[in-house]
């Protein structure tokens, strides 16, 4: 399963050079199957150490990485939900991504004017908020005019939650709630991360967001970055973007925090494979059943599966080879039931 995300965010906010930022850094689609690359798509390769270095271990040809898919939206502007600017048709192209990011405009520049004549996060997140809060509520009226009497209930405490500007990611849903919001595909049921985009100075002063600001975000992710920075680091080879990383007293780019971050929000985790073809990383959700993270791998080793044989991937380095993992009884044999756990190295075992 390949993650998406929806980038949203008001005009002259950084979207365009985070997304500019995340397009330089695009993966070689011809290593993935059945991708394509629309103008306003780009898909980039979650970093991760451990298929370098199984990679490495197994003297593997190639390398993959668990991918993220990020769509980049029309900046959206006030009244976008009923068709102000280009909003409304892009706001459509969202909801079938996994989580939203909100770009919010945290740096000052006389140079690039803000749409509402000033620089206010609080505000801003609002008025993105409430868009999609619109947006959702005219898909809920829409549907609970068809709706069945016995789901009717749940449209209509949509409809108030949304009509009260609540986000309805902040509403306690039953079972069945949850099933109707998912098939309504709701804006604002999707997790959401901020990304707070300051300037380089602001980035190495520490800035953190006001107490306003992180009432406006309630229970969200943010993450704090400047996307001018991540532009510059996205042009650099591996050798220069760590030297500046250095500099700058960062352990990584805003990127890859955000990557991260959106895994973290969402509750996924990589196994991986690894051989003499190639190393692999391979995304599932936290709590899956190894025959179900299986057709991650391919769709038919679901229906097959027999069994696997598990490893975790240091203690599978530790132990030097994949005979000395075996004779030492490191490498366990499951079955179906077994939960996958981040950092597994999997071979699976289909029948016919």
């Amino acid at each position: 399963m390949a993650l998406s995300i929806g980038i949203v965010g008001l005009p002259n906010v950084g979207k365009s050079t985070l997304f500019k930022a995340i397009t330089n850094k695009q993966a070689d689609i011809q290593n993935y199957l059945f991708t394509t690359i629309e103008p306003n798509i780009g898909i980039v390769e979650v970093p991760d150490e451990r298929v370098d270095k199984l990679a490495i271990f197994s003297k593997s040809e190639k390398k993959l990485y668990a991918t993220v898919q990020f769509t980049d939206i029309a900046g959206l502007v006030k009244g976008a939900s009923i068709g102000e600017g280009l909003g409304n048709k892009f706001l459509a192209n969202i909801r079938e991504v996994d989580a939203i990011v909100q770009v919010v405009r945290v740096f000052p520049s006389a140079d690039v004017l803000h749409v509402h004549g000033t620089i206010d996060p609080h505000t801003d997140v609002e008025v993105i908020n409430a868009e999609l809060m619109l947006a959702d509520l005219e898909t809920v009226t829409k549907r609970l005019e068809k709706a069945d009497k016995k789901i009717a209930p749940t449209f209509d405490r949509l409809r108030g939650a949304l009509e009260q500007g609540t986000l309805i990611s902040r509403i306690d849903l039953n079972k069945d709630e949850r099933a109707v919001v998912k098939e309504l595909n709701l804006l604002t049921a999707k997790p959401f991360i901020y990304a707070l985009n300051v300037s380089e100075d602001q980035l190495r002063d520490g800035w953190q967001p006001d107490e306003k600001l992180l009432t406006s975000m309630e229970g969200s992710s943010y993450i704090v970055m400047c996307n001018k920075l991540e532009l510059e680091l996205s042009e650099m080879n591996a050798t220069e973007k760590s030297a500046f990383l250095v500099e700058l007293g960062l352990p990584e780019s805003g990127l890859d925090r955000l990557i991260k971050q959106a895994y973290e929000t969402l509750g996924l985790l990589s196994f991986l494979t690894t051989g003499l073809d190639e190393s692999r990383a391979w995304t599932c959700h936290r709590g899956d059943l190894i025959q179900k993270a299986s057709r991650a791998i391919h769709t038919d080793f679901e229906r097959l599966f027999i069994r696997a044989e598990v490893i975790n991937w240091q203690i599978l380095l530790d132990a030097g080879s994949h005979a000395n993992a075996r004779s030492h009884g490191l490498i366990h044999t499951v079955g179906h039931d077994y939960v996958v756990q981040d950092g597994d190295v999997v071979e699976i075992l289909i029948g016919r």
